[in-house]
């Protein structure tokens, strides 16, 4: 791939790391021999204004992503809120980035299997693995389920923060649980071989899908409610009843994991402790909610989010949490080189390489290949 001056700064922050490293002799790049997977996170330039979550791959964006040592990633697409026929505007949005993935076939693969997961590193490629993060595009027919498995979807997130017709969100205040068409979904997920996904998800919703899946399901992107007295954190519950049936849960780099709004990068070392200690080394990963660019300009940026968080606010799909003064983000843990300097602080942790190793990706590519098949 070519790199003209301004993608090569893109990606200087990496190199620069290495070679730090390199000069401190330790390890020049602890990630290389990784498989890192992001268990849901984007590949997209947060920079440039979207009207999609079609994916919008720049060369800044390959070269960083290739930079930051990222094996696959699980990306949103299809309906999450707003007027649009959930089904129509799902299924389009499954074209448009298979375009995209084969416009940038060099650099990207659409991933199936956990075998692929092995192959987009073998060949030094990203794998984008396809997710929902609402079941609205459901309507009222289980058998969708079947038309997108078929169509390539691998994740399929129960609901968003309010309540819809499967079940209740984690901002939804009956906290309700499944309805039957939820369960009915549950159980055509099990037989199609995807994740159950219940990031988002009302406590009692998760805990019913937990119970009632015939395959473990996962939490791709949360936090510890008993570290940070969140909604869009999980309780120690959920959290050891998922990990207990052989599941998977991603800690997110959000808001949610500081009670200030602020989150760094010692809250994500925080939430990831306690989440390893409550469900064991073997279930715990990452989902960090965010991509490998970077805002180049904060000031600029706190503008445009201050209108993302009011129109959320007035959609009724934002989270307890969320303020324009709250980046979506944890600062000190953004941009190319974040996946290496999580490496860092969990080794001064004492974690040892063969857990970071599970946490960086192994346990999410064992919980697929246990769904997917390998």
């Amino acid at each position: 791939m070519k790199l003209d001056r301004r993608n090569f700064m893109g990606v200087s922050a990496a190199m620069l790391a290495a070679g730090s490293a390199r000069a401190a002799g330790v390890d020049a790049d602890p990630i290389k021999d990784m498989i890192v997977i992001n268990a849901l996170g984007g590949l997209g330039d947060p920079n440039q204004p979207a009207d999609s979550l079609v994916p919008q791959f720049s060369p800044r964006v390959l070269a960083e992503a290739h930079a930051s040592g990222l094996t696959a990633v699980n990306i949103t697409i299809g309906y999450v809120s707003g007027s649009a026929d959930p089904f129509e505007q799902s299924v389009r949005e499954v074209a448009e980035t298979d375009a995209q993935v084969r416009a940038n076939s060099r650099d990207l693969m659409k991933i199936l299997t956990a075998a692929d997961i092995r192959r987009a590193k073998a060949e030094g490629k990203v794998g984008l693995i396809y997710g929902f993060q609402n079941g609205a595009m459901m309507g009222q027919d289980a058998s969708r389920v079947d038309i997108f498995a078929n169509l390539g979807v691998r994740i399929f997130q129960l609901t968003y923060n309010p309540a819809n017709q499967l079940g209740d969100g984690s901002m939804a205040p009956g906290n309700r649980g499944l309805t039957p068409f939820g369960r009915e979904v549950v159980a055509r997920c099990n037989a199609q071989r995807v994740m159950v996904d219940l990031s988002h998800s009302g406590e009692q919703t998760c805990l019913e899908a937990a119970r009632i899946s015939k395959q473990p399901i996962s939490i791709n992107h949360t936090g510890c409610r008993a570290v940070t007295n969140l909604p869009r954190n999980k309780t120690d519950a959920e959290l050891k009843l998922v990990a207990d049936r052989g599941g998977f849960i991603g800690i997110y780099f959000m808001p949610f994991l500081d009670m200030s709004g602020h989150a760094r990068a010692e809250h994500v070392v925080a939430h990831i402790d306690h989440a390893v200690k409550l469900c064991g080394e073997d279930h715990v990963g990452i989902g960090t909610d965010g991509t490998v660019t970077q805002i180049d300009d904060l000031k600029a940026y706190e503008a445009v989010l201050a209108k993302e968080i009011a129109a959320r606010q007035a959609a009724g799909i934002s989270a307890k949490g969320e303020r324009p003064d709250t980046y979506p983000f944890v600062v000190d843990l953004r941009g190319p080189d974040q996946f290496r300097k999580l490496i860092g602080l969990l080794r001064a942790k004492g974690y040892s390489t063969a857990r970071i190793e599970k946490i960086l990706g192994g346990n999410f590519l064992a919980y697929a290949q246990t769904i997917w098949g390998a």
